[in-house]
């Protein structure tokens, strides 16, 4: 591989223009499901606990498959893995868009999932592959976006759909944009072989199964269900599988033979980087389920109301992310993660304090921008911060690492929060506190808790370094390549 020029191509742009378009649609399909369970639980006459495994059983695969993405990006051309995961993507939506009972919607959701579990890491490989250190920034906001905007846009579009028109119409909308990615895209995608001729470690897989799926399935029976020895053991019994799984890894990545490499792991910004986006992700994931457990069971609002709410605060940070990418590529990552951690905690303090039942939505709509603006100076700058420093031959596995942290950190944090909440409100209603009011204090824990990530990303922040740093990964990276 040669150094890559400081401008873009043509070619180069339209790969990255298209990976951008086809991510957002999967990670937008992925969050509007939940808004639907009610309406499919009655469609389908299913109970409670079977309909959540609609949004169960693709968390588990995302799990699963994530991992493997990093052996499969070096194993496939650019274009097969592309024709792969949005082919896939493109069946389980139609599959789900004509699906006639709960089994074929369930399997539908399986088969989207696979192909959504590798498109992100299949967008940050690329943009390694083909950006230089020095512009990575504003690409990597272009990725931010994508994160952002998709989650913000999906509770809003489903209930919108749920209201005017039948569920099946929140997959029908997403299947022409999908073939049509998959018609543009293919052909303008890179199709030279892959390098890895290392084979297939299915004693890897085998581990990597039940130690990434039982994690976050007991993650999510644990936020459902509490603390029960079952719940418990399911925990146990898949940290033992991934820390055999990460022994074995480092065994293979000696003759390049690991499903997963985890040698990003020894860089020192790739781990920051990495703790950082743990405590992001527990932080986002824990209010993006609070906020409208909150506007719906204490303030009585209607699924579309809460998603009016929550919109502007997604669109902000898509709006700001490619402004940070600039300024990550200007300044580095400290000048930006530092402030973006004191707007994230304040904010965090702010909900845990000031909300009741009496909040007023102006506010509401207020913090939940100032918030937005705060993971907006975070999310670019970690990405990029993690993955400038990786040479060529780890740009895939790093990606992976990247992406199956994300899904743990979102795991992590739904458990924690809804965990905490959930004590905490029964508690109060054991002392005989009146039920709205236990409800509101209640959350006040749960938002503690994003405040408590908040300074965690404040602490890793001031550890990051600025634009001395860019200057030497770029140095790094170029001398890597040759």
């Amino acid at each position: 591989m040669t150094n890559a020029p400081e401008r873009l191509s043509k070619k180069n742009f339209t790969t990255i223009a298209v990976l951008i378009v086809s991510s957002f649609v999967v990670i937008l399909n992925e969050t509007i499901m939940n808004v639907a369970l009610p309406v499919l639980m009655i469609e389908f006459n299913v109970t409670a606990d079977a309909i959540q495994w609609l949004a169960t059983i693709f968390m588990l695969t995302m799990a699963v498959v994530i991992p493997m993405t990093g052996f499969l990006l070096q194993k496939m051309s650019t274009r097969k893995v592309f024709l792969l995961a949005m082919g896939m993507f493109a069946l389980g939506t139609t599959l789900a868009a004509v699906a006639p009972g709960f089994g074929v919607l369930l399997v539908a959701r399986v088969i989207q999932a696979c192909g959504t579990a590798v498109m992100m890491p299949l967008l940050m490989t690329t943009i390694l592959d083909l950006v230089p250190p020095s512009r990575r920034g504003v690409l990597m906001g272009n990725v931010s976006i994508v994160i952002s905007v998709a989650p913000a846009i999906g509770p809003t579009l489903s209930g919108l759909i749920l209201q005017y028109l039948s569920w099946r119409f929140m997959f029908i909308v997403i299947i022409p944009i999908a073939i049509l990615a998959l018609v543009i895209g293919t052909p303008r995608l890179g199709n030279e072989p892959g390098q890895a001729k290392a084979p297939l470690s299915f004693a890897s897989i085998l581990l990597a199964v039940p130690g990434f799926g039982g994690l976050v399935y007991g993650l999510s029976r644990l936020s459902a269900a509490g603390a029960s020895p079952l719940n418990l053991g399911i925990l146990f019994v898949a940290l033992l599988c991934l820390v055999a799984f990460a022994v074995l890894q480092s065994r293979l990545q000696r003759e390049d033979k690991a499903l997963l490499d985890l040698r990003p792991l020894t860089y020192r910004d790739f781990s920051l980087s990495l703790v950082l986006m743990m405590f992001a992700m527990v932080a986002l994931f824990g209010v993006i389920i609070l906020l409208p457990m909150f506007f719906t069971n204490v303030l009585g609002m209607e699924t579309l109301t809460t998603g009016l709410i929550m919109l502007p605060g997604g669109l902000l940070m898509g709006i700001l992310a490619p402004f940070v990418g600039r300024l990550y590529d200007k300044v580095g990552p400290r000048p930006l993660v530092v402030p973006g951690a004191l707007v994230l905690t304040a904010v965090m303090l702010a909900y845990a304090m000031i909300l009741d039942s009496t909040t007023p939505i102006w506010l509401l709509v207020l913090l939940h921008l100032a918030m937005s603006l705060g993971l907006a100076l975070i999310f670019t700058p970690a990405f990029t911060t993690a993955l400038n420093p990786l040479p060529h031959h780890l740009h895939s596995h790093g990606s992976a690492l990247l992406s199956t942290l994300q899904q743990l950190g979102g795991a992590l944090g739904t458990a924690l929060v809804v965990g905490v909440v959930a004590a905490t409100t029964a508690s109060k209603l054991a002392e005989g506190t009146d039920e709205l009011v236990a409800a509101v204090e209640g959350f006040a824990p749960g938002f503690l808790v994003g405040a408590a990530c908040s300074v965690g990303i404040l602490i890793i922040g001031f550890l990051m370094g600025g634009k001395k740093q860019l200057v030497t990964e770029e140095a790094e990276s170029t001398s890597a390549v040759h």
